[in-house]
């Protein structure tokens, strides 16, 4: 198999609502989306970038940069190409993991739709449907935030995440718990907005049985989390930390996670994903799957992580509704708190034409 040639489709999709986190607000979705074409077969990737570099050192126009000028030419020079030989022909260029993943996304879809295989079946999944968790950003006031988990806990949903910031962390979390009972599993994520200084505050989360605190710290500073992890009693899970099996691997041993959140985007793919797993499990750890807001594109091959045995924990996998109205591939809906998991050759899903082009920006072919 040989590069023909890349699409790269910039759209963008309004949120059902805004989200608010630690590092921002997001209203709208700007979204990179990559066609793959080979001599076998064409791929879909999905570039997890945000718009702005808030939430990592990557955005969108940077990706579209560096997939123009460097990836997409590097894959063009392999005389034969497969997902296994993305990452060494890529080495070269440092960081740009989300680029990256998303280029090494869209060869394997190809490579499997052209031998008939799922992502699923080629990353090893044991099960055929996965437990899904949403993500509840902060709110304006208390009250609102009941409304909403609320309703996230009738459609079904077995697991809640609130972000949590300075001034949001203990108030709304003893009031979710005080309103729905100690039986939901209940999460929070702080995507890095507290410090060292903040233990004996994080420390008060820790009556509140709370399945983990995520990533409370900044993600360099592994050593502190360790620090942290010996002063709360609350599990620490990292995400913004780990960007590699050797990320994973090292902060294990040092005692700074007990759980992992695996973001294929964030690691560089999903062959790398899989070896995050793979070191998580030899050494006790449970991971769940991570989410970037993705389209069904990339909720597909997601899903399909998420059903690897070491995932048991819910993942943030919500239905296409969670964030989008319409989506640009049949909707992912909830069944009994969980989705299924595609098993049609490749990611198992089609973008939907007409839906494309409504929410497509700007195209651009670079040929090989």
């Amino acid at each position: 198999m040989r590069l023909k040639g890349v699409e790269l489709r910039r759209i963008r999709i309004p949120l059902v609502a805004p989200l608010r986190t630690s590092f921002g607000t997001q209203s709208l979705r700007d979204i990179l989306l990559l066609r793959v074409v080979t001599t076998d077969a064409e791929g879909w990737g999905e570039c997890v970038a945000l718009q702005e570099p808030t939430y990592s050192s990557e955005y969108v126009d940077g990706a579209a940069d560096v997939l123009r000028r460097y990836l997409v030419p590097a894959l063009a020079r392999l005389d034969h190409l497969d997902a296994v030989a993305v990452a060494p022909a890529l080495e070269p260029f440092r960081g740009h993991r989300m680029a990256k993943g998303a280029l090494e996304m869209g060869v394997l879809d190809a490579e499997l739709r052209a031998a008939g295989r799922s992502f699923a079946r080629e990353l090893g999944a044991a099960r055929d449907r996965v437990p899904c968790g949403v993500s509840v950003g902060i709110m304006d006031s208390v009250p609102e935030l009941l409304d909403t988990v609320g309703g996230y806990l009738a459609d079904g949903y077995v697991r809640i995440k609130l972000k949590i910031q300075h001034g949001w962390d203990i108030e709304p979390v003893r009031a979710v718990r005080e309103r729905f009972g100690d039986d939901v599993l209940l999460q929070v994520d702080a995507n890095t907005a507290y410090t060292r200084a903040d233990a004996r505050h994080l420390a008060r989360l820790d009556p509140f049985d709370l399945l983990l605190i995520e990533q409370p710290l900044p993600e360099e500073d592994i050593l502190g989390h360790a620090d942290l992890a010996k002063a709360v009693a609350t599990p620490i899970c990292l995400d913004e930390s780990i960007v590699s099996a050797q990320a994973a691997a090292d902060a294990i041993a040092l005692g700074a996670c007990s759980i992992v959140n695996i973001k294929p985007g964030r690691v560089g793919g999903y062959l790398e994903a899989r070896r995050v797993h793979d070191v998580c499990v030899a050494h006790g750890v449970p991971v769940w799957c991570g989410g970037m807001l993705e389209t069904g594109i990339g909720r597909a091959a997601n899903v399909a992580l998420a059903a690897l045995p070491g995932f048991t924990l819910p993942g943030d996998t919500s239905a296409s509704d969670r964030y989008y109205a319409a989506d640009v591939t049949d909707p992912f809906l909830l069944d009994g708190g969980h989705l299924a998991v595609p098993t049609a050759p490749g990611i198992g899903v089609e973008p939907l034409p007409e839906r494309l082009e409504e929410v497509t920006a700007s195209t651009e072919w670079l040929p090989a």
